[in-house]
Order: C-alpha cells, then sequence, then structure tokens
C-alpha cells in the first residue's frame, strides 16, 4: 500500500478520467466495502496516526520513512529486471546496497547523494507493462483501491517487501502494523483536498495514479508529481 500517497493529489494534477469511463461493475459493493473501511479507519487507524505524529519527533517519522522506502527497493529492482529495464535496474540494487550498509538500513539515503535516484515499481505495474488488463476495479477490506491485476500482483509484491528473509514472525507483525501507520500518517494533511463524492474521488485517483506509475510519469510532465516525494520526506 504504501506506493500510493499520490492518490490524494493525483486526480488534480493529472488530465482528468470521468467516472463513467472506468470500469466499475461492482460499484454496490465496492461503496459499502468503502463506507466500512472508513467507518474503521476513523475509528482506528486515523486516531492512532495522529496520536503517532503528534508524539514522534518529525526526523523519527523520516527514519522510519526511508527504512521502509529501503525495504521496497527490492520490490523495484526486481520489476525493473523483469520490466526489461537493466540500467534502473542496476541503479535500484544498487541504492539498497549503499542505503543498507552506508545509510544504516535504509534510515539514511547517501545513494541519492551519490546520484542514484529513487524510483517505485511493483508487480501490478510489472503486469501493466506486459499488456495485462486492470480488469474491474475493486474495493477490497481494510486495503482500500485495488482493480483484479492488482490483486493478483499483491502476493508476489509482498513477498518481495523485503520482510520475506525475516524469520521472526512477531518481527514481521510488527514492522507491518508500522508500516501501515507510518503510511496512514502521511495522508492526514492531504484529506482535506478530496471534494465531492469520496468514493468516486478516491476511485478516479487510484486508476490515474496507477496509469501515471505503469507509464513512468509519461501520462503528462508534471513537475508538482515529480517533487512530491522529496515534500513528503524532509531530511
Amino acid at each position: 500500500m504504501n506506493k500510493y500517497i499520490l492518490l490524494f493529489l493525483i486526480s488534480i494534477n493529472i488530465s482528468y478520467i470521468s467516472a463513467d469511463e472506468i470500469n466499475d461493475p461492482f460499484e454496490d459493493i465496492n461503496r459499502v466495502t468503502h463506507n466500512i473501511n472508513d467507518t474503521l479507519d476513523n475509528a482506528i487507524a486515523k486516531p492512532v496516526a495522529e496520536v503517532y505524529g503528534e508524539i514522534t519527533p518529525e526526523f523519527i517519522q523520516n527514519r522510519i520513512t526511508r527504512f521502509f522506502k529501503n525495504l521496497a527497493e527490492i520490490d523495484t529492482f526486481i520489476n525493473q529486471l523483469l520490466q526489461g529495464k537493466p540500467k534502473l535496474a542496476l541503479n535500484d540494487f544498487g541504492r539498497f546496497t549503499i542505503n543498507s550498509t552506508i545509510g544504516l538500513y535504509g534510515l539514511f539515503d547517501p545513494a541519492t547523494k551519490l546520484g542514484l535516484q529513487a524510483h517505485e515499481e511493483d508487480f501490478g505495474q510489472t503486469l501493466g507493462v506486459w499488456g495485462v488488463p486492470d480488469g474491474p476495479y475493486i474495493v477490497l477490506p481494510v486495503i482500500g483501491p485495488s482493480n483484479a491485476r492488482d490483486l493478483l500482483s499483491r502476493p508476489i509484491s509482498s513477498f518481495l517487501s523485503g520482510t520475506f528473509a525475516m524469520t521472526d514472525t512477531d518481527v514481521k507483525i510488527t514492522l507491518t502494523l508500522l508500516d501501515a501507520i507510518e503510511t496512514r500518517e502521511r495522508y492526514l494533511d492531504f484529506e482535506a483536498m478530496m471534494t465531492g463524492d469520496v468514493y468516486t474521488f478516491m476511485k478516479d485517483a487510484y486508476v490515474q495514479s496507477r496509469d501515471y506509475e505503469i507509464l513512468d510519469g509519461e501520462v503528462e510532465d508534471d513537475d508538482f508529481l515529480e517533487d512530491f516525494d522529496d515534500f513528503l520526506i524532509d531530511d
């Protein structure tokens, strides 16, 4: 989940896709699931994220964010290879190696200062590059927006997230929960930007963000989106 921080802003920065053009044959049940997720979020996830944001110094928050981004480099590296991008794969493997050693397990990002820029790829994007259609839009319990293609790809990217090498179940659970809290906290400042029907907003944003990622940002040149990750994480 963690790749969709663009979700709240993408729809106002990429050419608009009408909700009528999105394949959403399960809208009725999707809306029910969306409402349940929203209720659970307001009751549990959002309050926890707010407390986390209040009690955790910004420097520590940024280190945690970078730790999880570093784990995701493994997923990115393998999917760059699968997409036929060996130079980018080498770049991302170099980032993981440098940041996992000199950068203290990814807590710091010396790789960027050495000229190795970050990318984000997952198996859902790889399937999209291979021409696999996205299929119907789906709202998953707890997880949220998805589509049939991304649903099928989730086990692969989950395995490649970096936690697959951890044998201690308690550690895996702790890291998963911390990742979820840290990600939810980063969404807090952007909720006010959602307008109109929230379900439609989320659907449009999800579809457009995935198209943007699969096409490597070639949907439309947008300096705002390219700089957005830098805004989210201050050194």
